[in-house]
């Protein structure tokens, strides 16, 4: 299989202002993307997406007849398993307004305006969506690996799965928060926890103790990810017993080196 190029993406633009959409563009194009096409509003984007798949789709957070967030929707009816891929631009910086786009997998939130560097990783990492690479390790195979995915929302499930089957993995069990996977742990065995921090009942630094505090569980690995930013929240959560924390959104090669580090452990 040939390596996808960022010259390869066929991308969906949805943008307002003319203005933006120029400089966007051009900001795409100096990465090599050529292959635009632009809607200004809800409509218009899921009108292009009635008849048409891109790669990606890039979209401002506020639009005249709606948000973003009712596209992100809108894509992940008409594709549940695989949805396109979404990255949102936005000038928005509270935590309340974005954190729908970050439970909901995202493959990016870039700032207005974003730097070449910005657009560069969130390009990569669709990129990575869009080509599967098996993660190669030397304890495990990865296609024989038990993972558990702790997750209240169905979207950021299904994104991390996406990941992980990327990666070569296929052997998937999914809880909808701390208690139904406490539940699943009293029923089988797993090679590696994949949580959110927040979620209701049981969350992820609750599960992470539990499990790190049970005799027969305590040795499996656990990967969390979590939308929280606050170096003391994020210490709290680390003595809890987690093996790594991995931001949301995150990044697919992130999840790779930090999952080949945590299961190549002695």
């Amino acid at each position: 299989m040939n390596e996808l190029l960022s010259a390869d993406l066929a991308i969906l633009l949805v943008e307002p202002s003319a203005t933006q959409r120029k400089i966007i563009a051009k900001e795409l194009e100096s990465e090599g993307v050529t292959n635009i096409d632009f809607a200004d509003t809800v409509s218009s984007a899921k009108s292009f997406l009635e008849k048409h798949k891109p790669d990606l789709v890039i979209s401002s957070l506020h639009l005249s007849d709606g948000s973003a967030l009712d596209i992100q929707q809108y894509i992940s009816e008409i594709q549940p398993e695989q949805p396109i891929p979404f990255m949102l631009v936005s000038s928005e910086t509270r935590k309340t307004q974005l954190e729908a786009f970050k439970q909901s997998g995202v493959v990016a939130i870039l700032p207005k305006p974003f730097t070449k560097v910005h657009l560069g990783r969130a390009l990569n990492a669709t990129l990575d969506l869009l080509s599967p690479q098996e993660l190669e390790l030397e304890l495990y195979d990865v296609q024989d690996l038990r993972i558990l995915i702790v997750d209240d929302s169905r979207l950021a499930r299904n994104h991390i799965r996406r990941v992980l089957t990327n990666l070569g993995a296929n052997r998937f069990t999914e809880a909808e928060d701390g208690e139904q996977a406490i539940n699943f742990l009293n029923e089988q065995m797993f090679d590696l926890i994949v949580t959110d921090f927040n979620m209701p009942n049981v969350n992820g630094q609750e599960l992470a103790e539990h499990i790190r505090n049970s005799g027969e569980h305590s040795h499996i690995p656990i990967l969390m990810v979590t939308s929280e930013a606050n170096d003391t929240h994020l210490a709290n959560v680390a003595q809890s017993g987690v093996n790594a924390l991995c931001d949301k959104p995150f990044e697919p090669e992130v999840v790779k080196q930090l999952l080949h580090s945590i299961l190549e452990q002695d």
